[in-house]
């Protein structure tokens, strides 16, 4: 058995993988000894791999790239060997809101500079990091509404498992978080799903499994079998007969404690708005053109400057490389093929200016 490796992970069903992987005897398979840590925030799981107390962890791409490029310290040495899971995000709104955003049946984005104009205070919306895919996601559509995210909205963090007691509350108008949250907020009746987030960009990528450079470089023996595990785990996690085993498993009392049934409706065969893939279409691929997209993101909000070379941050934590020779000894995909595979990566299709790369934020403002 290897010394132990060190995973870090959220309360959140796109963590199934490794759940599934410790649970299943995956790691044990290719004689890992993993150690699992619960972790309250996406900024513990930052610092702790930045630090080094954790080997690995799944974590939010858009974070790892922020790390990287000093937006929240010193610079991190992180990379991302593979993606983990694709959608799974949902934008929640109290039912006032819900209301105003879906009168006759239209959608939502249709509605949001009357609604917004309608409120007698900027309504709060929470995500559960700045450096987030649910945060960019949600700045992308507000945008793409009219809405200046920065001046319409109030921003605010939130971890993920007290978003909908935040929402219950009264605190905040609305989220965008990974399941289970949004299923439980409409199972509890204290707000309504508006959309899956692959309404917004069709199988987006949404976790990846990001491993410290240095730990990476000193053990890539233990890298390639984590990779390998993490990889048929993905597999058994997009088989929709597995699901009810899964969802029973990310239930556990002594491990995630999560709702059995919302986390049901979240994986493959679900019933959910929004659905998560592991597998399929090469989702365990870490494409370049999606931290490029992410990075874009950053810099059309200001938090990333000018002087900073995307092409070549992208390259630097988006490690293709390293998983070449495990996707190879899966038998899922040749490790010198695995660059064509930038072709297929798919983005958000604009449709109008407000989704342009250069437009800072939506073509209206409300004046609140």
């Amino acid at each position: 058995m290897s010394k132990p490796i060190r995973v870090g992970l959220l309360r959140l069903v796109d963590s199934a993988p490794v759940i599934v992987a410790q649970a299943n005897g995956l790691f044990r398979d290719v004689g890992l000894d993993v150690r699992i840590s619960i972790e309250p925030s996406w900024s513990n799981i930052a610092d702790k791999l930045t630090f080094g107390v954790l080997d690995a962890a799944v974590m939010l791409p858009p974070l790892a790239l922020a790390a990287c490029a000093g937006l929240r310290g010193p610079k991190a040495n992180l990379v991302v060997p593979m993606s983990l899971s694709q959608g799974g995000n949902a934008i929640v709104v109290n039912h006032q809101a819900a209301a105003g955003l879906t009168k006759g049946g239209s959608y939502p984005r249709l509605h949001l500079l009357e609604w917004l104009r309608s409120q007698p205070i900027r309504p709060r919306f929470a995500a559960v990091h700045t450096f987030s895919t649910h945060n960019l996601l949600l700045r992308y559509w507000l945008a793409s509404g009219g809405a200046d995210p920065d001046r319409d909205v109030e921003a605010v963090v939130i971890p993920s498992d007290t978003v909908v007691d935040a929402l219950a509350a009264g605190s905040i108008a609305g989220f965008c978080a990974g399941a289970p949250w949004g299923e439980v907020a409409e199972r509890q009746g204290v707000g309504r799903i508006l959309l899956g987030t692959s309404a917004i960009w069709p199988f987006h990528p949404e976790k990846c499994l990001c491993v410290g450079e240095r730990w990476a470089g000193a053990n890539p023996e233990l890298l390639h079998d984590l990779l390998r595990a993490v990889l048929r785990a993905q597999m058994r996690c997009d088989r929709a007969e597995d699901a009810p085993m899964i969802a029973a498993l990310l239930a556990d009392p002594n491990g995630l404690c999560l709702p059995e049934d919302a986390c049901r409706a979240a994986l493959p065969g679900g019933s959910a708005a929004e659905l998560i893939r592991f597998h399929t279409r090469e989702a365990w691929f870490p494409a370049r053109a999606h931290a490029l997209w992410f990075l874009g993101q950053m810099r059309r909000w200001r938090w990333l400057d000018e002087q900073t070379d995307r092409s070549a941050l992208a390259a630097q934590v988006y490690r293709q490389d390293l998983l070449g020779s495990a996707v190879e000894a899966e038998g899922l995909y040749p490790a010198a093929g695995l660059p064509a595979l930038e072709a297929t990566a798919m983005l958000p299709m604009p449709d109008d200016d407000s989704f342009a790369p250069g437009a800072r934020g939506g073509r209206y403002m409300v004046g609140h």
